[in-house]
């Protein structure tokens, strides 16, 4: 679940980011195997009929049967285990009794709660069979991640992880969100610092060191259309501003003394 982007400005803000210790890495990626095994599972059951609400009560179930609790659920009032976004609707999509159609596009992010560490991941699944567009959104949303993972290394910047995202994507001819970012995870879902999928003069201004036992929920979200967006009225659910496609890609990303650890793997 991504972070809105916060205030700031163009002054200089002063972050504490907390490093891990091996140990404590070790228990995030456990957290980290169970958001992969919940998103294994909305993989096999996420086709033509299936109705948003079911995954939602799957995930939550099996997130529970590993001992975890649902990260989401509750947070900030979320009334649900997992965010289920579709088409246009960019993050935050709550799961309801719509069933899914041939040809849609399905946002799922997930978040684990185990043993007071978080995991938190996403994926954007075609459903049934896509239109060629939609599925080099899809795309070019996976390829912005693994860009941004690759820049992750001990003495990187958080610019280049968002220049990375910004510059690829812009490239395809695609628009980055904005008003939504990654964030610093651990044991809070949300931590310090903001990660960004855009370079700005505040990101610049506030540009951060990587030091090995950081831990980044790096998630691009990219639209078709406008960077644009608005919130739909139930205060949760963000949309684009034009109805085009969205799609979100999202891992869990350590810090390491050799470059970078996805947590959130099988």
């Amino acid at each position: 679940m991504d972070s809105l982007r916060g205030g700031g400005g163009e002054g200089r803000r002063v972050v504490a980011v907390t490093r891990k210790t091996q140990e404590q890495l070790e228990r995030m990626r456990e957290a980290g195997r169970v958001v992969a095994e919940c998103h294994a599972l909305v993989r096999e059951m996420a086709r033509p009929g299936v109705r948003t609400i079911d995954l939602d009560r799957e995930v939550e179930a099996l997130i529970r049967a590993r001992g975890g609790t649902p990260a989401f659920l509750g947070y900030r009032g979320y009334p649900a285990s997992i965010c289920a976004s579709v088409n246009d609707e960019v993050v935050h999509g709550i799961p309801n009794r719509r069933r899914l159609q041939e040809g849609d596009i399905l946002s799922v992010d997930i978040g684990v709660a185990k043993d007071g560490w978080y995991g938190d991941a996403a994926n954007t699944i075609p459903i049934g069979q896509v239109s060629a567009e939609a599925a080099r959104l899809i795309e070019v949303c996976y390829e912005a991640l693994a860009r941004a993972i690759a820049a992750v290394r001990p003495g990187a910047r958080l610019s280049e992880i968002a220049r990375a995202v910004q510059s690829y994507v812009e490239g395809q001819g695609y628009a980055v969100v904005r008003k939504y970012v990654g964030h610093g995870i651990g044991s809070a879902m949300h931590e310090e610092p903001q990660v960004p999928n855009f370079v700005s003069p505040a990101l610049l201004k506030n540009d951060l060191v990587l030091e090995p036992g950081m831990v980044l929920a790096i998630e691009p979200m990219v639209n078709q259309g406008t960077h644009q967006t608005r919130t739909k009225k139930n205060r949760w659910t963000v949309v684009t501003c034009d109805g085009k496609l969205s799609a979100h890609a999202e891992h869990t990303v350590a810090v390491t003394e050799q470059g970078h650890a996805i947590l959130t793997l099988p």
